[in-house]
């Protein structure tokens, strides 16, 4: 998760779109251990745990309840309420819905998690992307330190890329957010501290390595 300066925030109104793909960009071409999501996780079935299940398989549709559990590989998500459909391709496509709904996935290559949670969460199976909607907020962890968080009423999420749009608005309001604004924390990288100058000894500022990347976090 190595000192940096501070970032410039990108410019947002209430209800605007901010694209951060910017901001992943400038960290992929400073820091070359930036990961995309867990590659093999798309090859792995899909597991759920409920109370109730209700099938359709006319419609190859399954409707789950009651403390929610699905994983796939690194992927999970926890809701009250998960409906989940197949195509006939085999994708799945799954809406998740509760107070909040909990997404998790680990980084390829790397210890470090991508965390999200909303009212609603969508997963495109085929595209391999996730719509938090409503309270929405995605973090990026590793060894359960917060390296960068994003807050909004709408974040897609691309796993494949890591690429993420953040919309503000009314659904992002909150006691610490009363005008539903983006928000975006990122978190300087821990790095040890080294011994001051001896007296009389020149000093070279040198220019930051690499910026810290993206952290998750547990529900």
């Amino acid at each position: 998760m190595r000192a940096f300066p501070a970032p410039r925030l990108l410019p947002c109104t209430p209800g605007g779109t901010v694209a951060l793909a910017a901001l992943l960009l400038a960290l992929s071409a400073i820091s070359p251990g930036l990961a995309v999501a867990e590659r093999a996780d798309r090859n792995k079935p899909i597991n759920v745990e409920a109370d109730r299940m209700q099938y359709d398989d006319l419609k190859q549709v399954n409707v789950f309840s009651g403390n929610v559990v699905l994983t796939k590989g690194t992927i999970l998500l926890r809701a009250d309420r998960l409906v989940l459909r197949q195509d006939p391709e085999g994708f799945h496509y799954g809406t998740a819905t509760g107070n909040l709904a909990y997404l998790r996935q680990k980084r390829e290559g790397v210890d470090q998690y991508v965390e999200g949670q909303a009212r609603q969460i969508d997963y495109n199976g085929k595209l391999e992307t996730f719509r938090l909607q409503q309270q929405a907020m995605l973090r990026r962890t590793e060894h359960e330190r917060v390296i960068d968080e994003v807050h909004g009423s709408d974040i897609f999420y691309e796993s494949r890329n890591e690429f993420f749009t953040v919309e503000g608005g009314a659904a992002a309001t909150g006691p610490g957010n009363p005008a539903g604004r983006v928000r975006v924390i990122i978190q300087p990288r821990e790095t040890g501290t080294a011994a001051p100058p001896a007296a009389g000894e020149a000093t070279t500022l040198k220019p930051a390595g690499q910026l810290a990347p993206p952290r998750e976090s547990k529900p």
